[in-house]
């Protein structure tokens, strides 16, 4: 019997609501909410702890995402230190912008 290995993509989407109807936020690192989708289904919604406060929002949440095991990241906007982090991690960025839903579908 062969085994095959089914590989989910993980996505997670900055938003500033815990739903799917939430709008994806502007500015990645600051977003309040990322929603973790697997298969295109809502699996996990982190309230993002590094929103609040001064510099690196970006690669602590970078980091945070990583620990998650992301393969994909989409917000609005991504700062120069999200990005490298994310790069750093084997992460992919990708921009968009209105409802979480339609990046999903």
């Amino acid at each position: 019997m062969n085994m095959y290995s089914i590989n989910i993509m993980k996505i997670a989407i900055a938003s500033e609501g815990k739903t799917e109807d939430s709008k994806i936020s502007g500015a990645a690192g600051r977003a309040l909410y990322y929603l973790i989708f697997e298969d295109k289904k809502l699996v996990k919604t982190i309230e993002n702890p590094f929103r609040r406060g001064s510099g690196g929002a970006g690669y602590s949440v970078a980091r945070m995402l990583a620990n998650e095991k992301i393969d994909e990241v989409v917000a609005g906007q991504f700062g120069g230190n999200m990005t490298g982090a994310l790069e750093e991690n084997g992460i992919k960025s990708k921009t968009a912008s209105g409802k979480v839903k339609e990046v999903i579908q």
